[in-house]
């Protein structure tokens, strides 16, 4: 297998000291190293977060966490905001756990959500809950997510489920101060660490109303997670491997200081959005564009896919088509995690040489 430097939506590039890290020995998931572990990783996952809420570690992908989300705090009727197609799956997984509910779109895929519509939205009374993505992969919106909590204040009784899968670790994100009741990130997107597990933390707002949850099932109840982490365990056996990664990981993002990667994510995005609006242009409107990835317009009409196989074979580097219907009409190139702008420029640059500019 020849392996590539990733430049996608994820997952990202992940540093060999923190795979390295993944070689510890095992321990027993109930034993005291485990519990003294766990109890020194929770406190860091708040700290990131600025929250005093509970954050919990599932082993599972980020899917997981958002049925989870939906099965706890979802009793009457929920609203799934969407500007692409991730969006669009918290519709899907809503209707799969037997929730009435609607999805609002954005004008067009390209476009963020305007939050007076969301507003109208909820005025209306019918929802309980309301399901958001701060930045949405398949289009390259990154949402107003400070005006929208601002907006969730109006709406004390309507659970506010946020999807910050390609947002956590890269932008700062004060859950308490933004009032967010369920907010899920997995760690191989801007975290820069291996896939398999989700961060996420759960107001006390979303407790109580998962307490009263029907039909919830086992393995994402909130209330068992709870219990479990009072004891400093996990309620089922956690991918130890992967947390040892995401404890080293987290320990990285504080020596470079929270605000200097925010920083460097926002760097390395202005970067790109320039250079994709000199050579082609950018799919996402203004003000709106992703801090983690460039949806490039494909506006010379190349094949995508040949130039995708240029940088693999040439140089080793991949980036990624467009999503679903966007194929070939776009394509995407991530710069979050640990990646730096002089890789950007390198990868850009490499782009130029197969256009010939």
């Amino acid at each position: 297998m020849k392996f590539k430097k990733l430049f996608i939506p994820g997952p990202t590039e992940v540093r060999k000291d923190v795979l390295e890290r993944m070689a510890w020995p095992m321990i027993s998931h109930r034993g005291g190293d485990f519990v003294a572990f766990f109890n020194q990783l929770t406190p860091k996952l708040k700290k990131l977060l600025a929250t005093k809420d509970d954050v919990f570690v599932s082993t599972s992908a980020s899917t997981g966490v958002m049925e989870g989300a939906v099965l706890n705090c979802v009793e009457k009727r929920c609203l799934n905001v969407t500007c692409g197609a991730f969006g669009e799956r918290w519709h899907e997984i809503t209707l799969a756990c037997g929730h009435e509910a609607d999805i609002l779109q954005s004008e067009e895929w390209g476009m963020a959500n305007r939050i007076d519509v969301v507003d109208k939205a909820l005025a209306t009374g019918k929802y309980d809950a309301v399901t958001m993505q701060i930045n949405e992969t398949s289009t390259g919106i990154m949402n107003d997510y400070h005006e929208f909590a601002e907006m969730m204040k109006k709406y004390p009784d309507v659970m506010f489920l946020v999807d910050a899968v390609s947002a956590m670790a890269a932008v700062d994100i004060k859950v308490d101060e933004l009032g967010m009741d369920v907010c899920l990130a997995g760690v191989q997107k801007a975290f820069a660490a291996p896939p398999g597990i989700t961060v996420f933390s759960v107001s006390e707002k979303a407790m109580e109303k998962s307490r009263k949850a029907k039909r919830k099932g086992y393995y994402f109840d909130f209330d068992v997670f709870k219990k479990y982490a009072e004891k400093g365990q996990t309620p089922t056996t956690p991918a130890i491997s992967l947390f040892y990664a995401l404890d080293y990981k987290i320990d990285q993002m504080f020596e470079e200081g929270l605000e200097n990667r925010y920083r460097r994510h926002v760097e390395m995005a202005e970067y790109a959005r320039a250079w994709a609006k000199d050579r082609f242009d950018t799919f996402a409107e203004d003000g709106y564009q992703s801090v983690t990835l460039t949806t490039v317009r494909n506006s010379r009409a190349i094949s995508v896919a040949d130039l995708s196989k240029f940088l693999a074979d040439k140089y080793a580097l991949q980036i990624a088509n467009g999503y679903g219907k966007l194929k070939e009409k776009t394509f995407r190139v991530g710069h979050m995690g640990d990646l730096t702008l002089d890789e950007v420029k390198e990868l850009l640059g490499r782009i130029d040489e197969y256009l010939g500019v």
